[in-house]
């Protein structure tokens, strides 16, 4: 096959910063028409697609041949990078796989917003690339929200350079609770057995202890769990600093925690994090957020350092089927 160059376009609302566009967005003009052939193009642009990304954060894939879990798993699967199953995760979100690399990006219904995160910034263990696939885009809203973390904690430090160095200095610890079966009607809802990969309450506590968690179960069977001190921020090697966390999600989205933020998340020495902190990071993350307007067939491949991501609500017939694969490297 001869050489097919990376046709970026422009779409309404990309941000730029200095020489980065957010999101990046590659059309297929329709010379790629087999997975073969798109596998042989990503192998040729790999080195300036990498190159791309790690500038801009994100790169949405429009136009390729894809139309299901499997033709998404060959595209993504091209990247060569090592798979990271859900399964092995720990994070407490219902999902549905549909083939080993494959799953669904969120459970939740339709009314319910998933807000801008990290994913899996909340556990010791997390991905460093995510790839999403829109297989059925839904009829109104349902975008995916795409946040630069670096651009954002910059805003943040010159506001508030004092809360700026806490969140660098200090870390985070963050408490959840795993119910003791699934809750689909949750955006947290997955269970500790199905989170911690495990059958037993002593199994769940063995495996816990190896990863410095504390823990205590509750009276209807369910585990409150906290987590060892994680960053809140990250230094990435190009020297730029991301805001690498959970905090927006769990300030907005996680059950109780508008009220009473120290149920849930803290500084890392266990001090309580000023809700006007939180308050004003969730703010400012709005003049650096892009909503991702789907269409039936796109990839987006999201560099899990530089962008936080989340889920507007949706409304509609059409199902919304957006589905995700991860990738650590």
């Amino acid at each position: 096959m001869s050489e097919q160059a990376i046709n970026y376009v422009d779409v309404p609302h990309q941000l730029k910063s200095g020489d980065s566009v957010f999101p990046r967005v590659v059309l297929n003009d329709g010379s790629l028409q087999t997975l073969d052939e798109c596998a042989a193009w990503i192998e040729q642009n790999k080195a300036a697609l990498e190159a791309e990304l790690k500038k801009s954060g994100a790169i949405l894939f429009r136009g390729f041949p894809l139309n299901s879990a499997e033709t998404f798993d060959e595209f993504s699967n091209a990247f060569g990078y090592p798979n990271f199953t859900y399964k092995e995760s720990l994070s407490n979100a219902v999902r549905i796989n549909f083939t080993e690399r494959v799953f669904t990006a969120n459970e939740a219904p339709k009314h319910v917003e998933i807000f801008l995160h990290h994913e899996m910034a909340q556990t010791p263990i997390s991905p460093s690339k995510v790839f999403f696939f829109c297989k059925t885009a839904a009829d109104e809203g349902g975008a995916t929200p795409i946040c630069r973390s670096d651009l954002l904690f910059a805003e943040l430090k010159a506001q508030q350079p004092a809360l700026a160095q806490d969140f660098i200095n200090k870390g985070l610890k963050y408490t959840t609770h795993m119910p003791s079966e699934n809750d689909v009607n949750s955006g947290q809802g997955r269970s500790w057995k199905s989170t911690l990969s495990v059958e037993s309450q002593a199994e769940a506590e063995a495996k816990l202890k190896e990863l410095g968690y504390s823990w205590e179960w509750t009276e209807d069977g369910g585990l409150r769990a906290t987590t060892p001190v994680l960053p809140a921020v990250v230094k990435l090697e190009n020297g730029k600093e991301v805001f690498y966390n959970q905090l927006i999600a769990a300030f907005m989205g996680w059950k109780g925690v508008r009220e009473n933020p120290s149920s849930a998340i803290t500084f890392g020495d266990g001090s309580a994090i000023p809700v006007e902190g939180l308050q004003l990071a969730t703010d400012l993350a709005k003049d650096y957020t892009f909503d991702l307007p789907w269409q039936d067939g796109d990839v987006a491949l999201v560099d899990n350092y530089m962008s936080m991501h989340g889920r507007r609500s949706y409304s509609g017939e059409r199902k919304r089927e957006v589905l995700v694969a991860l990738a650590m490297d």
